[in-house]
């Protein structure tokens, strides 16, 4: 039994991007969505605007989210007018319903930092095995290491 190997030739963008591949209606979709969220977050208050996000697009159903349900409330007064809004753009037409929903946005933690300390006579070490080294690159990758110690009160250069 021989295995054969495909060769796939390169495509062109506009193929890719204007056919009916995945890709294509992928671009369309959100292109889609982009417009759906600038011309809600023009029609919705100043404070509310950058809490508004735009979920989807399916089945006649755009889904809104937003990060506090004190804002999902805010919007839900809103809906029959940017409902209306949205009917009134070609895309969305067939548009039957908003759906809210809250997605908290929490912040990435920061990672612990993790100081490492060298301590003196290891520098020394180095700085001694540095000395005897004649390949330059290394003997400078020793030297900043070496660098990396523990200062004794004695090293402060005065």
């Amino acid at each position: 039994m021989s295995i054969k190997v495909k060769r796939f030739r390169a495509q062109p963008v506009t193929r890719l991007l204007g056919g009916r591949g995945e890709l294509g209606g992928l671009m369309r979709m959100a292109s889609l969505l982009e417009r759906a969220q600038t011309t809600l977050r023009e029609a919705l208050p100043e404070e509310l605007r950058e809490h508004l996000y735009v979920g989807g697009y399916r089945d006649g159903r755009l889904t809104l989210i937003t990060d506090r349900a004190a804002w999902l409330t805010r919007l839900r007064y809103e809906q029959p007018r940017l409902l209306t809004l949205l009917r009134g753009l070609p895309e969305f037409a067939a548009l039957q319903r908003l759906d809210l929903k809250v997605r908290p946005v929490r912040p990435p933690k920061p990672l612990p930092r993790q100081e490492r300390h060298l301590p003196a006579g290891a520098a020394a070490e180095l700085a001694n095995c540095a000395r005897e080294i004649d390949d330059p690159r290394l003997r400078g990758a020793l030297e900043r290491l070496a660098s990396h110690g523990a200062k004794t009160p004695d090293d402060d250069g005065d």
